[in-house]
């Protein structure tokens, strides 16, 4: 009886040591939460962006507190100026959005879409109640290359969402 036991113990883990490569995988399950993090700091540095109202202002990316955060500044200096800090919550990639609403959404890393956008989506806040006030409810970023970069934040009101605003960012020299 033991050595029953031993042998469909040994089938269960040669089925999971050789059945793992084959099972499907994609790009989201790809993309760990660390390295996401590495991409995020490697934005540091001043970035231009236009913006509807406000013309040609600019993000900027700071990596600080001893490499464990990355601060985004959109729109410094301005009537709008957010901030938003992305670190490491044990094994979570995680963003904390100081918003312009006066609210503080949190969003947790995802994975990566199809499309390269590394994806952040709404997981509680301060001074909010999702079913019914306005806030930054998601945002993707896609890294286009070593100087261009795509952020688009979808806001939500009423429990569902109202709009994604695109910025294009590129990296000042």
């Amino acid at each position: 009886m033991k050595s029953f036991h031993l042998f469909i113990a040994m089938i269960i883990l040669v089925g999971l040591v050789f059945g793992a490569p084959l099972a499907p995988t994609t790009k989201a399950a790809a993309q760990s939460p660390q390295a996401a993090f590495a991409a995020i700091k490697g934005l540091a540095g001043d970035w231009d962006v236009n913006v509807d109202k406000l013309g040609k202002t600019e993000f900027r990316y700071k990596v600080t507190s001893n490499g464990s955060a990355v601060q985004e500044t959109m729109f410094p200096g301005s009537g709008h100026e957010m901030v938003t800090l992305y670190y490491m919550d044990g094994g979570d990639l995680v963003l904390t959005h100081y918003c312009a609403m006066g609210n503080q959404p949190h969003m947790k890393f995802t994975g990566v879409s199809e499309k390269g956008d590394y994806v952040f989506d709404f997981a509680g806040g301060s001074n909010i109640d999702a079913a019914k006030d306005m806030h930054m409810h998601a945002v993707r970023i896609r890294i286009l290359g070593p100087d261009k970069v795509e952020s688009v934040w979808d806001s939500w009101k009423d429990g569902k969402k109202i709009e994604s605003k695109t910025f294009v960012l590129t990296r000042k020299k």
